[in-house]
């Protein structure tokens, strides 16, 4: 049987990992970056926003994987917007084994108006 304490369980190792994960690769992003950038100085008299290609996932990604330390960061912090996401992904499933039903439409929602508002985000 699945029980509650092991769900509680895995769901707090997912959240610990999906931190663990998205923090490291912010300070190999960070370390990257301020290796590239450290000794230049920003113009803050003029607000600049992030470049297009940092602005959707695929140019993130693209950006990241090419070795871009903005493009890094950037994933870092998608990292970071996925875990909770992907706890209430995981809670469905959680749900279902224990085959409770009510909990798994509420988490069904929840992961529906969550992927709703990320979309209209992007």
């Amino acid at each position: 049987m699945y029980d509650e304490q092991k769900m509680d369980s895995e769901m707090g190792a997912l959240l610990r990992a999906g931190v663990i994960i998205a923090c490291s690769i912010m300070f190999a992003g960070g370390v990257l970056y301020l290796i590239r950038h450290g000794g230049g100085r920003e113009p803050y008299g003029m607000f600049r926003g992030e470049p297009a290609p940092l602005r959707n996932i695929a140019g993130i990604w693209r950006q990241a994987v090419s070795g871009s330390a903005r493009g890094i960061i950037q994933l870092s912090a998608l990292a970071m917007i996925a875990t909770p996401v992907l706890r209430v992904a995981f809670a469905v499933y959680g749900f279902a084994r224990r085959k409770q039903w009510l909990f798994v439409a509420v988490s069904l929602t929840v992961l529906a108006l969550l992927s709703y508002g990320l979309s209209q985000s992007s």
